[in-house]
């Protein structure tokens, strides 16, 4: 199966931009360190159960600080609806008193600092740098990692390899916003189990080699 050539991406992301001109994430936040917070209680949990289970939680909490007053038996009262909880709870409290002790509060602009804090992988660390502070980087989740291998966009065996290709496959334009596009549209569109290829903005430069038959019968 041939990888979409430059012209193809070039036409996919100017599609995309088009559509979404200002592309955001669906995790609802207040400033950065409730953005940090949101992404890392998002792992292994949908947007919608992440925003029910902060609507309460950051109208009163917004800094670290405010974190470790509230304590973990009072977070847990907030998230104990969303998948492993009592985890995400020690690694937020741990994270906050980080963030107090080592960084004034702050959320650091800084991959290895971000990486430090428990419960922050490489991609929480990229959304969070994309997101608040606009470096151009692709954070992976399942969404991006199926649509980069189906339409073999960026091709790769993992999460790092698929960051990677992108990095250099996507044009430069693009590049700030192309991991909020990729996100919406594999949730929206290019659907795990029954994309949506009828429906496709990009269907004619993709290159998954099984698209026509989520076509409609003529």
């Amino acid at each position: 199966m041939p990888r979409m050539t430059k012209a193809h991406i070039e036409t996919m992301f100017a599609h995309l931009a088009a559509s979404m001109p200002e592309p955001e994430t669906e995790l609802n936040y207040v400033n950065t360190y409730t953005l940090l917070v949101a992404v890392a209680l998002s792992a292994q949990s949908t947007d919608v159960g992440v925003n029910k289970a902060t609507k309460d939680l950051f109208k009163t909490v917004h800094t670290p600080a405010q974190m470790l007053e509230l304590g973990e038996a009072g977070l847990k009262r907030h998230i104990k609806t969303i998948g492993l909880y009592n985890t995400k709870a020690k690694n937020v409290m741990a994270a906050a008193r980080i963030l107090v002790d080592e960084h004034g509060g702050a959320v650091p602009e800084d991959r290895a600092a971000l990486e430090k804090l428990p419960g922050v992988g490489r991609k929480t660390a990229n959304v969070i740098l994309n997101i608040a502070f606009g470096h151009e980087t692709c954070a992976v989740d399942t969404h991006i990692f199926r649509v980069a291998n189906r339409m073999n966009l960026a091709p790769g065996k993992t999460p790092l390899a698929v960051e990677l290709a992108l990095l250099k496959k996507v044009p430069k334009p693009y590049r700030r916003n192309a991991h909020h596009w990729l996100i919406l549209h594999g949730r929206y569109t290019c659907k795990a189990r029954t994309p949506q290829c009828d429906a496709c903005g990009v269907y004619e430069v993709c290159g998954y080699k099984d698209k026509a038959s989520y076509l409609p019968a003529e």
